[in-house]
């Protein structure tokens, strides 16, 4: 008779093992499955929030369409800071739903106070909530066109303008701050790059320009955090340079000036003079770097100058590479590059038909390889046959 073995478990757990019954059979052992350990931690915890974000206003802000939000908030500043959530937590919603927004607003914001107030928000959003400082530029700018009251004290660009020349005239109190007030006007000083980038208006003939009022105040900005170079002060001038070097440099040039120059210089003395740390100084010298390559942009020619190998220091980068016979490389800025191209150009003639049809050499049939005679030549074939005994000697060792 056969006896019922009990199935092993590589725990040691008795109880995961169902019992099995005596008889003539074996009982097919049950496996008892642990339970799934669940977290009390709600997808709704405050850690998956960005500091300043407040999701309480946009729980139900994306579940209903643009009509019915508003009956849902009873103050502006409800549904604006919902809808500045929910662009926050869903960015690519920007471009489907910013007309609606806009229309809305151009609903609710009839006087002066209720402007200031929309105008509040989105600079708070701006400079509180980490990398919405793009996306608050560009609604910014988006507002600024299409938003219908211009009260007296000036319309939503004016307005927005005037709440960072506030910010703008403690630049040197900020700058020598504590650690939280540093911070804080780092975040504006971003926010205002990325306005000077985004916010278009219109000049008086029609022309979209940037703002020059911008262009200048990131140039006192640079010098505020220049004039006190902490680590903190100076990663932040990086910050800003990065994103608006190559603007900033070409406006001035148009203007003649030589603004960048200098400040580039005031950068040399920095990583020469300041205390900074060893880090902050590498940073300083890749933006010098970065700034010498014309800001990463391979050819740095004026728009109506044609790209020369004498007006042009990036002219050959681009070149593809050519090898002679001898395997030496050459490119379009090596002194012999015409007589070796053509010398290159005379040993391609011996595939002609490739030359000119494009066809596929390595197939049957073709013109060229059936008259190639496989046959290796004498001194070739001894010395592939005295390489194949060697590594056949060494295999065996």
């Amino acid at each position: 008779s056969e006896h019922p073995q009990k199935v092993g478990n590589p725990s040691g757990s008795q109880d995961k093992v169902s019992a099995l019954e005596s008889g003539p059979e074996m009982a097919e052992p049950q496996l008892a499955v642990d339970p799934v350990a669940t977290s009390n931690l709600s997808v709704k915890a405050p850690e998956f929030y960005p500091p300043g974000y407040n999701q309480n206003f946009s729980q139900n802000f994306s579940d209903s369409s643009m009509e019915d939000r508003c009956d849902g908030y009873l103050t502006l500043a409800e549904y604006v800071q919902a809808f500045l959530n929910h662009l926050t937590e869903q960015p690519g919603c920007f471009e489907t739903e910013i007309e609606q927004f806009a229309e809305t607003l151009n609903g609710w914001v009839i006087a002066d106070e209720a402007l200031q107030e929309l105008v509040e928000l989105i600079y708070q959003q701006a400079t509180s909530v980490p990398n919405f400082s793009y996306m608050g530029a560009r609604l910014c700018n988006y507002l600024s066109h299409h938003l219908t009251i211009s009260p007296q004290s000036g319309n939503f660009r004016q307005l927005l303008l005037q709440r960072c020349r506030t910010e703008y005239e403690n630049k040197d109190e900020a700058t020598k701050g504590d650690e939280t007030t540093r911070k804080q006007f780092h975040a504006f000083v971003l926010f205002l790059a990325e306005l000077y980038l985004n916010l278009e208006i219109k000049g008086t003939r029609g022309q979209v320009m940037r703002a020059e009022i911008l262009q200048e105040g990131l140039r006192e900005l640079l010098n505020a955090l220049f004039s006190n170079p902490v680590d903190s002060n100076l990663i932040c001038a990086v910050k800003l340079l990065k994103l608006t070097g190559s603007v900033l440099e070409d406006a001035w040039k148009e203007k003649g000036k030589n603004d960048m120059e200098e400040i580039i210089q005031r950068i040399e003395n920095v990583v020469l003079d300041a205390n900074c740390s060893r880090d902050v100084k590498h940073m300083l010298l890749k933006l010098v770097e970065l700034r010498s390559s014309n800001w990463g942009r391979v050819h740095g020619t004026t728009p109506h100058t044609e790209a020369t190998p004498e007006n042009d220091p990036n002219y050959f980068m681009n070149e593809p590479t050519f090898y002679t016979p001898d395997g030496v490389p050459f490119t379009a800025a090596d002194p012999d590059y015409l007589e070796k191209y053509q010398e290159l150009l005379e040993r391609e003639d011996l595939f002609p038909y490739y030359e000119e049809n494009g066809a596929d050499l390595s197939g049957p049939g073709e013109l060229y390889f059936d008259e190639i005679d496989d046959e290796m030549d004498p001194e070739i074939e001894e010395a592939y046959e005295k390489f194949c005994l060697e590594s056949e000697h060494k295999r065996k060792e």
